[in-house]
């Protein structure tokens, strides 16, 4: 059988310092049919000249403005060919053979659309990194969390979570995709820009009867915040508005309705929050977001009432700040509505 080909998409923007730490050890990657696609987006920091210089045999892409994730990822994917793509942020280091074990998983368990490796603290390699840990769940108001990381607690790596598993969704830091799904299902949503777009693709693929999958044996190591710090207002933005838009996007109208509801109070309640303690660009942030989302509905067709929905049933926010159940493992297995077990 042919090696499959594989082509790792890295998207960067004035991210010279961190990729000089982490585009090394991508070009270390064992794997024989690979392209590595090193994709600017109009940096000013020379980017583009250290990697051609320290690196001729990678293909550079430049595009004539600052696309953002989504597009800047499809316009190379559209232009490509390859078994599988594996989009990787420009701040993440990895292991020599963690390809190796992604496409295997992949190539054994044909049904998987997407599939990410465990993601590790670039600085503390014993602990899960908060963009993915080890593999994304939703809760029922669509709230993402993961294996390792619920809201802004991970966990150490003592091996607790190395069963590989279906998952909600895999993280856009370092995900494989089988670009046969994406011809199915379409590739990363345009609207959304950055944030939240690899969990809308998820959850397209899982509708369309893909499986989302973790492979914990594959490991890589993200610095974390080299686009926006987690306690950006707009990173806060872009997740208010492009999470509601994915569950417009994914929920029967009924359903999102309800779920609507629900979030509108809880998400206003922490603006109020954030204006009563003087964060009043969070607070704007929370506010905005929702009056773009609804601009931004028109693009889009309810789905039927038979989709695929999220895994967890409970109320994360509930678990984490009543229950105090920090730990994905706290949480009660009865509420996940589906076996989330390979």
């Amino acid at each position: 059988m042919p090696t499959p080909r594989v082509a790792v998409i890295i998207v960067s923007y004035n991210g010279l310092p961190i990729v000089q730490k982490c585009l090394p050890t991508v070009v270390q990657t064992n794997w024989e049919n690979l392209q590595i696609i090193f994709v600017d987006n109009q940096s000013s920091d020379q980017s583009v000249e250290w990697v051609t210089e320290n690196f001729p045999k990678i293909k550079v892409i430049q595009h004539p403005q600052n696309w953002l994730f989504s597009r800047a990822n499809n316009e190379v994917i559209r232009a490509i060919e390859a078994d599988y793509v594996v989009l990787l942020n420009n701040d993440v280091a990895v292991s020599e053979d963690w390809l190796t074990t992604l496409v295997k998983y992949a190539e054994k368990f044909p049904k998987v659309g997407a599939l990410q490796p465990k993601i590790l603290q670039f600085h503390q390699r014993d602990h899960f990194e908060y963009a993915g840990a080890c593999g994304g769940f939703l809760d029922q108001l669509g709230y993402p969390f993961a294996r390792g990381r619920i809201f802004e607690h991970t966990e150490k790596d003592c091996g607790q979570y190395d069963q590989p598993m279906y998952i909600d969704w895999a993280s856009g830091a370092s995900m494989l995709l089988r670009c046969s799904a994406l011809k199915d299902v379409g590739l990363l949503d345009e609207h959304f820009g950055l944030h939240m777009e690899e969990i809308d693709l998820c959850w397209r693929l899982r509708r369309a009867g893909y499986d989302i999958g973790v492979e914990p044996n594959s490991k890589v190591y993200h610095i974390g915040g080299a686009t926006l710090s987690r306690n950006s207002s707009r990173k806060l933005y872009y997740n208010i508005r492009n999470s509601l838009l994915m569950l417009y996007k994914n929920l029967p109208r009924g359903h999102f309705h309800r779920v609507f509801f629900q979030r509108m109070i809880i998400d206003h309640c922490a603006a109020l929050a954030w204006f009563l303690s003087g964060k009043w660009h969070h607070a704007r942030s929370v506010i905005q977001g929702y009056l773009d989302a609804h601009k931004l509905r028109h693009h889009y067709q309810p789905p039927g009432a038979t989709e695929a929905s999220t895994s967890y049933r409970g109320r994360i926010l509930i678990d984490y700040l009543l229950f105090r159940r920090k730990l994905f493992s706290d949480l009660p297995q009865s509420k996940f509505s589906r076996s989330i077990s390979t």
